[in-house]
């Protein structure tokens, strides 16, 4: 199976995004991935406003890149866009760091307004980074994720259908994605 970086870009600790990503981590991780998560917000904040690339949090994370086979990308919407934190990493990594990657783009947001956001703010700089495979992404409002009282996720039925069949469709994407070929010098 396939190597799966699982990125929230949120910058709240209680994160509906985040808990969201964990709980899809769960998922590609039963169906045999291996997954692993990053929250930018753990990042020293010197190294996403330095904008050195060379900060060792940096190369550290664009190395996971570079490792994984797929990427889940996870933002909240903020007046229509990605979360400038997810801005911040994505700025600092290496022009074409998702080449040969298939990626995921996923946004929560408090109001359907924000719903094209997915495909006209993140999908374009997934595709400027280089993604080989940008699958169908998908967004959901903030009111259809939950919490119970030991802290597990709860997702509304009529919106977990939907989004288990587009990390589902990730998933095969990832299985049946073929080697990148890489030329040697």
């Amino acid at each position: 199976m396939a190597t799966i970086l699982s990125v929230s870009g949120s910058p709240s600790a209680t994160s509906r995004t985040s808990r969201l990503l964990r709980h899809l981590d769960s998922r590609l991780a039963a169906q045999g991935h291996d997954v692993v998560p990053l929250d930018v917000r753990t990042l020293p904040p010197e190294a996403l406003t330095g904008g050195d690339p060379r900060h060792p949090a940096i190369v550290e994370a664009a190395g996971l890149v570079a490792w994984a086979a797929g990427l889940v990308i996870g933002t909240p919407i903020y007046k229509a866009a990605y979360s400038g934190l997810l801005k911040s990493l994505l700025d600092l990594l290496p022009q074409g760091a998702f080449a040969g990657k298939t990626v995921l783009p996923l946004a929560t947001g408090g109001t359907t307004a924000h719903v094209l956001a997915v495909d006209y703010a993140l999908r374009p700089v997934l595709s400027a980074l280089g993604a080989t495979h940008v699958t169908p992404g998908w967004f959901v409002l903030d009111r259809d994720l939950g919490t119970t009282e030991d802290g597990s996720l709860t997702i509304e039925p009529a919106t977990a259908g939907p989004l288990e069949r587009v990390v589902d469709q990730f998933s095969a994407a990832l299985d049946h994605a073929a080697p990148v070929a890489v030329q040697v010098r």
